[in-house]
């Protein structure tokens, strides 16, 4: 461990308490310079350190910065999450292409529930070969490696799982109410907040999943200068302040739920759930298939997870994937 990465944790378990500078040298064995030196490279990376005279350093209490020793301590709380973060790996990393290309790239290497968290991504992606908007210090970006012996429909129920996780996760951190717009978008006031994205390889000999990475991006906070001007209407964060690690609790109780989840994705109860977190049935919807945009009416979320809509001329279509808008967001 590096001396900057010695000094980070110490501040971490400090919950907010003063240092001295004292203290700090005593414990990690660096000049008052050098103390200096590293909380600069720590500001640097996002860390809000808050220096006072004749009390010493603390993280500020908006400090929001995910890293691994927040992760393992929020993930140690709970006995399954506890067991998934000792048994399989969960890392942290500052910037990369995309999480889900990540793992994508070393799965034949990897073991089931590995999981990679990012603080920026510079090609996030989105379904339909969309970009994802995953700037620096703001949002939560996570991939999970899952190998689980399923047939492919029922791996489609993986986006299902994450999108009730994701709710759960954000009602329990904050006192947002999540809402689900199938399939795979989280929406909070009305706007988009979280984005999920499921890729998969399947055997061509037993033709069961070999595995799956189900990618999520969350929208903590709104970005410095606002979201772009290209999805400024739709995009949307789920809190409106910065709090005190929020986004590695996020992450953890994401975790802990998606998990949970996994363990069944038959269970009649997930689909009642997503159902019940929906905010479609009733709704006034386009659907969207190539350049069509067909009127329709969203009936109702089968067993299946799929979305039932009902077009002007009366017919009923059963849609298990494709994409859909609603109406009234419509820009």
């Amino acid at each position: 461990m590096t001396t900057k990465e010695q000094l980070a944790k110490l501040l971490e378990e400090q919950e907010g308490n003063y240092l001295s500078g004292s203290e700090i040298a005593r414990e990690i064995g660096v000049t008052r310079a050098g103390i200096w030196k590293c909380i600069r490279q720590l500001e640097e990376e996002g860390y809000r350190v808050e220096a006072v005279r004749n009390r010493g350093y603390r993280l500020s209490p908006d400090h929001d910065v995910i890293s691994d020793a927040l992760l393992r301590k929020y993930l140690l709380r709970d006995r399954d999450t506890a067991d998934l973060y000792l048994q399989a790996g969960v890392e942290v990393l500052q910037s990369v292409t995309s999480t889900n290309d990540v793992l994508k790239e070393r799965a034949a290497s990897l073991p089931g529930w590995h999981t990679v968290i990012a603080c920026s991504q510079t090609r996030g992606k989105g379904r339909l070969s969309r970009s994802f908007f995953s700037p620096v210090d703001s949002g939560l970006y996570l991939s999970v490696l899952v190998r689980l012996p399923l047939q492919p429909e029922v791996a489609m129920h993986l986006t299902t799982a994450a999108a009730v996780a994701a709710c759960r996760a954000i009602k329990e951190c904050t006192e947002a109410s999540p809402a689900i717009k199938w399939v795979n978008d989280v929406y909070v006031n009305g706007r988009k907040t979280c984005g999920i994205l499921t890729e998969a390889s399947v055997s061509m000999e037993s033709g069961t999943l070999d595995w799956a990475v189900m990618g999520i991006g969350f929208n903590v906070y709104e970005p410095d200068g606002g979201f772009p001007e290209e999805i400024r209407e739709i995009a949307g964060a789920i809190a409106k302040e910065r709090k005190r690690d929020l986004r590695s609790r996020i992450a953890a109780r994401f975790l802990h739920h998606f998990y949970l989840v996994c363990q069944n994705l038959r269970n009649p109860s997930l689909v009642e759930e997503y159902r019940s977190l929906s905010m479609m049935k009733g709704r006034q919807i386009h659907v969207i298939k190539g350049e069509e945009r067909i009127p329709a009416v969203a009936e109702n979320i089968d067993q299946e997870c799929r979305l039932v809509v009902r077009y002007e001329d009366g017919r009923r279509e059963v849609l298990s994937s494709g994409e859909v808008s609603i109406r009234f967001m419509e820009t």
